[in-house]
């Protein structure tokens, strides 16, 4: 057990110090392992976990959603969203931000990726915001705030990753992350208007756009409806896997670039080398996690949190309550991936033991990490932004986040009190 927690410690010294997280986790491991049971032990179960996580079908769902979010991000097919979300509300007053929210909604229901989303929005809507005389803390607290709606609204690349991790169904969760993340969007929109009235200087009314104009902008609506509704009614419905949805909704992310005329040589092999860059990041980092879990095991660490919880006396809420806390601290000093690499397995048995649904608490943990990538002094999402926008300073990003980190504390509570807003729409599948 004292060996596990030696290598927790090592874990995130290097989360701290920067170090890949993938070759962190790894290395942690391997010594672990290899102090805590044998050398020989921790050199064998390296090629097994890899070749294992490599042959796992459920894994080929990530690359397949990364290249389908790249297709979009690429091909400029965000910004015709962002055009039709301007065209109906861009009029009323904090209009742009409205638009840049719901924008960032529809993107991450093709994206998945938070840093992504933030970094795209940032350079279509912030642009048109600067332009009307948004304050920046505004602007950028709104792209910062919408950019997390990526890991929430599915699909999303973090809840596969939590779900590989526990072993829980990747449809299941991204069918119980759609009413949370409509929830979150609706009390971003709330905090923008709220602004918008409080302070109208911040907030500029914008151009009003015909109505036939507002009716042809619709057709630049119709890639995110249809991926959308191709990825999560077919789950919804049964009708394929998770797996199969994300290849079926790569080949229509390709289909739709290829007809709107977007998709040239030139971007496809950029989004390819993107691809696949991002996917052997991120299974390294995957690999790192799974060592990490049979460190917990073998060491006798996750033994040890189990007999530690009962020996508090914790149970049920108050326990959650605790640990989401720690999430929380956590969030403020360290990536939110990290978080859920590190820290995921070794509290997800104190879970299942207390009797709580991995579902419901895979959400909750991804709004606690949402919560995380805009809170400061390490909110991901902010320096993602910054290196977008760097004549905004980081300290006017963070105020403008402000009233967002408050709305996501109230969400956070609903959700746990009331579980049943993310199981209602899993306990409806037949």
């Amino acid at each position: 057990m004292i060996v596990g927690a030696l290598s927790m410690l090592a874990a995130i010294g290097l989360a701290f110090l920067r170090v890949p997280l993938g070759f962190a986790l790894l290395a942690v491991s391997i010594a672990g392992i290899g102090v805590a049971v044998n050398w020989t032990v921790a050199f064998q179960l390296l090629p097994f976990t890899i070749s294992d996580a490599v042959l796992n079908y459920d894994l080929a769902v990530v690359p397949m959603f990364i290249l389908m979010g790249n297709i979009i991000a690429k091909t400029g097919i965000a910004q015709d969203l962002f055009r039709a979300a301007y065209a109906f509300v861009g009029h009323i007053r904090g209009g742009l931000a409205l638009s840049t929210m719901m924008s960032c909604a529809g993107f991450s229901a093709v994206c998945g990726s938070s840093y992504a989303t933030a970094a795209t929005m940032a350079k279509v809507s912030y642009p048109s915001m600067k332009r009307y005389g948004y304050s920046q803390a505004l602007a950028s607290g709104t792209i910062a705030a919408g950019g997390t709606l990526g890991i929430l609204i599915p699909p999303s690349i973090i809840m596969v990753v939590y779900g590989i991790l526990t072993q829980t169904n990747i449809g299941d969760l991204f069918v119980a992350g759609v009413i949370p993340g409509l929830l979150g969007l609706a009390l971003y929109l709330v905090v923008i208007r709220l602004v918008a009235a409080r302070n109208p200087a911040e907030a500029p009314q914008g151009d009003v756009t015909p109505w036939p104009d507002r009716w042809r902008s619709l057709a630049g609506v119709w890639p995110f409806l249809l991926l959308f509704g191709l990825i999560i009614g077919g789950l919804y419905a049964k009708l394929f896997t998770p797996t199969e949805a994300a290849g079926m909704g790569a080949g229509l992310a390709l289909l739709i670039a290829a007809a709107t005329g977007r998709m040239s040589w030139r971007v496809l092999r950029q989004v390819i080398v993107d691809t696949a860059y991002t996917s052997v990041s991120l299974y390294t980092v995957l690999f790192g996690a799974l060592m990490l879990s049979k460190l917990l095991t073998l060491s006798g660490l996750a033994a040890g949190v189990l007999g530690l919880v009962d020996a508090t006396g914790l149970e049920g809420l108050p326990l959650i309550l605790v640990i989401l806390a720690v999430f929380l601290v956590l969030g403020c000093v360290m990536d939110s991936m990290a978080i859920i690499l590190i820290f995921v397995p070794l509290f997800a048995p104190v879970v299942v033991a207390q009797g709580f649904d991995l579902v419901w608490f895979g959400i909750i943990v991804i709004v606690v990490t949402e919560i995380a990538l805009i809170t400061p002094p390490v909110g991901m999402n902010v320096f993602v932004l910054k290196a977008v926008l760097p004549e905004v300073p980081v300290a006017r990003i963070f105020r403008g986040l402000v009233p967002f980190v408050g709305v996501d504390l109230v969400r956070l509570g609903l959700l746990v009190v009331f579980p049943a807003i993310t199981l209602w729409l899993g306990s409806t599948v037949s």
